[in-house]
C-alpha cells in the first residue's frame, strides 16, 4: 500500500501538464526482503499457483514497488507459483485477467480490486468455480470473498486527521480543504470516517473551519490537484491545512502550493509512505504521511493463502481474527487489520531504515543536507 492561494485562469493550461507531471508518485524499486518481481513467474511452486491482481500504478507507487515483489517474496516462500498482473486501471483488463486465471483453476485468487463491484463480481466467477478469494488492501462491498487483509483503514484516517490537527494545534480557526480518494473505493471512505473522528469536533468547536471536502473520482492526482485549484479560487486563495488522502494526491497539491508561494507554509497529509512523498516530507511541503509496512500485508496474505489452499479454515481463521463490516452486504468479514504508522520528518528515518524506501532514492541533491542532519545514510 499506499492518501494540495490560486492561479490565474491563463495559466490553467500548462498547470495541468505540470500536474500531471507531479502529481502522480513515480513508481521506486522494490522494497525490503524481495527480488524484483516480474509477471507471471516461472517453475512450478510445489503448493501450485496462486493468482494476484493488482489494482493501477497512476496514482500511487506502492502497488509496483511495494505489494507486487513483497507479494512474489512472501507467496514463494511458502511454496507456491505465483503470477502478479497489474490491470493499470482498466476494468476490462482486470475482468480479463481474472478470468485468465480462474481458468488456469489458480488455488487462490487476491484481488485488490480497481473499484467494489468489479472486486465483487470476480470473487463471485471465483466462487462459482470453486476458487477462494481474498480481497487484498480493499474490502469489496457486497462481495462474496470470506478474507480480507489490510491495515486498520480508520486508522490511518484517523492519523491523517490527528497530524493536520497538531501542525495547525496554535492557529485557532484554521481553514482546512479535505482531498479525499474515490468514493468507489471503501478505504476512501474508511479514511474519511477516520479523519472525522479525529477532526469533526474541532469543526464544531470552531478550532477549526471547514472549506470542503471533496472524494476525487479513481484516486485521479490531476483531477485532485485542478479541484483542490478550484476550492481554493471559490475561497478567495486561503487555505491553511490540506487533508490529501495519500501521497499522489498530496504531490498535486503541493504542486498548486507551489505556483502561489504557500509550499512549506500549509501542512499537507498524506498516505504509503512513498519516495516522493518523503521527499516532500524533508522538503517541509508535506507535513506527514502514513507509514504502512506493506511486507507485513504480503506476509499475512500469503499465511492465509496457504491455509486457504490446504482447505483449512480453522487454520485460515486462526490468523483472520478481525472483522470487517459489509454494510452493502450485510455481512462481516473475517479479516487481518495491522497497525499502520503516523511518520512525520522524524519517521523518515525509519521508513529507510525497513528498507521501503532507498536512502539513494531520498537523499539526493538539494535533500542532502537534510538527510545528513537526521542520520540518513
Amino acid at each position: 500500500m499506499r492518501s494540495r492561494t490560486l492561479t490565474l485562469l491563463a495559466a490553467t493550461a500548462s498547470a495541468t501538464l505540470v500536474l500531471t507531471a507531479c502529481g502522480a508518485n513515480s513508481a521506486t524499486p522494490a522494497g525490503p526482503g524481495s527480488s524484483a518481481a516480474s509477471a507471471p513467474s516461472s517453475g512450478g511452486g510445489a503448493g501450485g499457483k496462486i493468482g494476484v491482481i493488482l489494482p493501477e500504478t497512476a496514482t500511487s507507487a506502492r502497488w509496483e514497488a511495494f505489494d507486487k515483489p513483497m507479494l512474489t517474496a512472501a507467496l514463494k516462500a511458502q511454496g507456491f507459483d505465483v503470477d502478479v498482473q497489474n490491470a493499470q486501471g482498466d476494468v476490462q483488463k482486470f475482468s480479463t485477467l481474472a478470468d485468465g486465471m480462474i481458468s488456469q483453476n489458480v488455488k487462490v485468487l487476491v484481488i485488490a480490486a480497481i473499484n467494489g463491484e468489479l472486486g465483487a463480481a470476480v470473487a463471485k466467477k471465483a466462487q462459482n468455480a470453486g476458487i477462494p478469494t481474498i480481497d487484498y488492501d480493499r474490502l469489496n462491498l457486497g462481495g462474496s470473498s470470506d478474507y480480507y487483509v489490510s491495515f486498520d483503514n480508520e486508522k490511518v484516517g484517523a492519523l491523517q486527521g490527528q497530524g493536520l490537527a497538531d501542525a495547525l494545534k496554535d492557529k485557532k480557526g484554521a481553514q482546512v480543504i479535505q482531498i479525499e480518494g474515490a468514493p468507489t473505493d471503501n478505504n476512501a471512505t474508511l479514511f474519511a470516517n477516520g479523519q472525522k473522528s479525529v477532526l469533526q469536533a474541532k469543526y464544531d468547536s470552531g478550532d477549526l473551519r471547514l472549506v470542503q471536502s471533496q472524494p476525487i473520482e479513481d484516486w485521479n492526482n490531476q483531477k485532485g490537484g485542478q479541484t483542490f485549484e478550484q476550492i481554493l479560487t471559490g475561497n478567495n486563495g486561503k487555505v491553511d491545512g490540506v487533508v490529501a488522502a495519500n501521497d499522489g494526491l498530496a504531490g498535486a497539491v503541493i504542486t498548486v502550493l507551489k505556483k502561489v508561494g504557500l509550499n512549506g507554509k500549509v501542512p499537507v497529509t498524506g498516505q504509503d509512505a512513498t519516495a516522493d512523498g518523503l521527499k516532500a516530507i524533508l522538503r517541509g511541503d508535506q507535513y506527514m504521511t502514513v507509514f504502512k509496512p506493506v511486507k507485513e500485508e504480503a506476509e499475512a496474505t500469503a499465511k492465509l493463502v496457504t491455509a486457504l489452499a490446504k482447505g483449512d479454515k480453522a487454520a485460515a481463521d486462526a490468523i483472520a481474527t478481525a472483522k470487517s463490516k459489509d454494510p452493502k452486504g450485510n455481512r462481516e468479514v473475517k479479516s487481518v487489520l495491522l497497525q499502520p504508522k503516523l511518520t512525520t520528518k522524524d519517521g523518515v528515518k525509519d521508513v529507510i531504515a525497513q528498507g521501503y524506501v532507498k536512502a539513494s532514492e531520498v537523499c539526493g541533491g538539494d535533500l542532502a543536507a537534510a538527510c545528513a542532519q537526521l542520520g540518513i545514510s
